[in-house]
């Protein structure tokens, strides 16, 4: 079995991956419109959303919530997730910075 290569790259640059990675999933994508239309949600409302099981979507949203993409606090016996502001600005500033390097060269 291989070693992983990632710890040949920059923090960033294994960062963004990790983020474009979360992010390559159209249902993920959807999850994630939702959250800006309603602020907070949990579970089973997406479930009521999107043609997708409970089960996927929980598979969604921890892909989601490793990338760091979006958070979860448990209120009650639910798990209320929303999208972490701080990660998502740190996230636009880093796509940003790595597409205006690209629009330079091309």
């Amino acid at each position: 079995m291989g070693t992983s290569k990632t710890e040949l790259f920059s923090a960033d640059q294994n960062r963004l991956a990790t983020i474009a990675k979360a992010l390559g999933h159209p249902a993920r994508i959807a999850i994630l419109e939702y959250l800006m239309k309603k602020g907070t949600c949990v579970c089973g409302d997406l479930v009521d959303e999107l043609p997708l099981s409970q089960a996927t979507i929980s598979q969604h949203l921890k892909a989601l919530k490793e990338a760091g993409i979006i958070k979860g606090n448990i209120d009650g016996i639910f798990r209320c997730y929303c999208i972490d502001a701080k990660q998502c600005n740190s996230l636009i500033a880093g796509f940003s910075s790595l597409f205006t390097r690209l629009k330079k060269c091309c």
